[in-house]
C-alpha cells in the first residue's frame, strides 16, 4: 500500500480475517498515545507482572514512562508492557480495549475487533491485511510513533532492547513496524519503508518467509509503481458551461500526485458545477472534480474559477467566498 494515497499495490486475500498476534500493538501504541502523554512515569501495578508470552519482566513498584513501556512493547513485544500501558491509560483493560475498538470503528477497520492489548490468541480478536495496511497508514501519522518502531536498539535502565524486524538492517528505507507470531497465528509482519520522499507499507499474515517477502514486495513497488503529477495548482481542468451560452473556465487549487504504473493514465470528471449562472472571482472555489483511475476515483481535487478578477482592493479567501451570496452555480 501507499501511505500517502492508500493505493493498493498488490493484494491477494487482503480481506481475509485472522489471528494478528502481537501486530495488535500497533493499535495498543495508537490508542496511548492519543490518550496519554509519553512522558508521563507510571508505577507498574501487580497486575502488569506475570503476563504470558513475550516479555520485558516488569517488576512490581517499577517505575517506568509511558515512552519507555512503548519501546519495551514495540521493539521487545512485551506483553506485560502492553498491560501496563492500558492501565496506565484506562481504570482497566476491558475499558482500554474498548478503546482501541473504538478507534477501530472510527477508522472504518469494518474486519477488525480485539480483546486484548498485546494480541493473545482469542476467537473474537482479528483483523485483515487491509485493516492493519490501513491502521499502520494511520499510526505513521505520529511522529512519536515513526520514532518509537523505527528505532534497531535502545537502552532503558537494566534493559537493553533490540527491535524484533530485521527489516531495518536489511531493507533500503525500513522503518518498522511490528512483528508478530503464536502457534495459532503463524508469523504476522506488518511493515514500512521510506525512498525518495514515499512511503509504502506492508503486510503479510501466517508467512514463514515474509522477511523475503517483503523485501521483494518493497522492490516492487518502488520499482514498477511511480508517483505522477494527477493534478497541478492552477492549470485549467475544464470549461463550465453557462446559462449565457458562453464557458467558464475552472483550474487545479492543488497538486495531487498518484503512484502510477507505466501506460496508466487519470481522466478528471467535474462533480460540480455541471452548469454556472455566471463565474465567480479569480482563485475562489467553484467547486470539486473526481481523478478516476478506470471505474475507480482515486482522488478528489477541489477546483477554483479561473478567470475573472476581483474589484480593487478586495482580497479573495475561502471565506469572503462563504458569505457571498451572488456567486450561484447549478448542478
Amino acid at each position: 500500500m501507499d501511505a500517502d494515497t492508500g493505493r493498493v499495490l498488490y493484494a491477494h486475500n487482503i480481506d481475509r480475517r485472522s489471528l494478528i498476534a502481537s501486530t495488535t500493538k500497533i493499535m495498543t501504541a495508537v490508542v496511548v498515545l492519543e490518550h496519554c502523554s509519553a512522558d508521563t512515569v507510571y508505577t507498574v501495578p501487580a497486575q502488569a507482572t506475570n503476563i504470558e508470552g513475550s516479555s520485558i519482566y516488569l517488576k512490581e513498584g517499577e517505575k517506568l514512562t509511558i515512552r519507555e513501556l512503548l519501546y519495551g512493547m514495540m521493539l521487545h513485544s512485551g506483553n506485560d508492557a502492553a498491560i501496563a500501558l492500558a492501565l496506565a491509560c484506562s481504570d482497566s483493560v476491558p475499558e482500554f480495549v474498548a478503546l482501541m475498538n473504538l478507534k477501530a470503528q472510527k477508522l472504518g477497520l469494518q474486519d477488525t475487533h480485539f480483546d486484548n492489548p498485546n494480541g493473545l490468541d482469542s476467537e473474537t480478536h482479528y483483523s485483515t491485511a487491509a485493516d492493519l495496511a490501513n491502521l499502520t497508514r494511520y499510526a505513521l501519522q505520529n511522529d512519536e510513533f515513526v520514532r518509537i518502531v523505527s528505532t534497531k536498539s535502545i537502552t532503558i535502565g537494566e534493559r537493553y532492547l533490540t527491535n524484533h524486524n530485521k527489516l531495518l538492517w536489511s531493507v533500503e528505507g525500513a522503518i518498522g513496524v511490528k512483528t508478530g507470531y503464536t502457534k495459532a497465528a503463524g508469523r504476522i509482519l506488518v511493515s514500512a519503508a521510506e525512498r525518495d520522499g514515499r512511503r509504502l507499507i506492508a503486510v503479510t499474515i501466517n508467512d514463514g518467509n515474509d522477511w523475503n517477502d517483503h523485501a521483494a514486495l518493497y522492490e516492487y513497488g518502488f520499482s514498477c509503481y511511480q508517483p505522477q503529477k494527477i493534478a497541478v495548482s492552477g492549470e485549467i481542468a475544464a470549461s463550465i458551461p453557462g446559462l449565457d451560452g458562453g464557458s467558464y473556465p475552472v483550474c487545479f487549487a492543488e497538486d495531487k500526485t498518484f503512484p502510477m504504473l507505466p501506460g496508466e493514465k487519470a481522466k478528471i470528471i467535474v462533480l460540480y458545477p455541471k452548469i454556472a449562472f455566471f463565474a465567480g472571482y479569480f482563485g475562489e472555489t467553484a467547486g470539486t472534480a473526481a481523478v478516476m483511475l478506470g471505474s475507480k476515483r482515486i482522488a478528489t481535487v477541489r477546483l477554483v474559477w479561473a478567470n475573472r478578477e476581483a474589484p480593487y482592493g478586495e482580497t479573495v479567501t475561502e471565506n469572503t467566498f462563504r458569505t457571498r451570496s451572488r456567486i450561484q452555480t447549478a448542478g
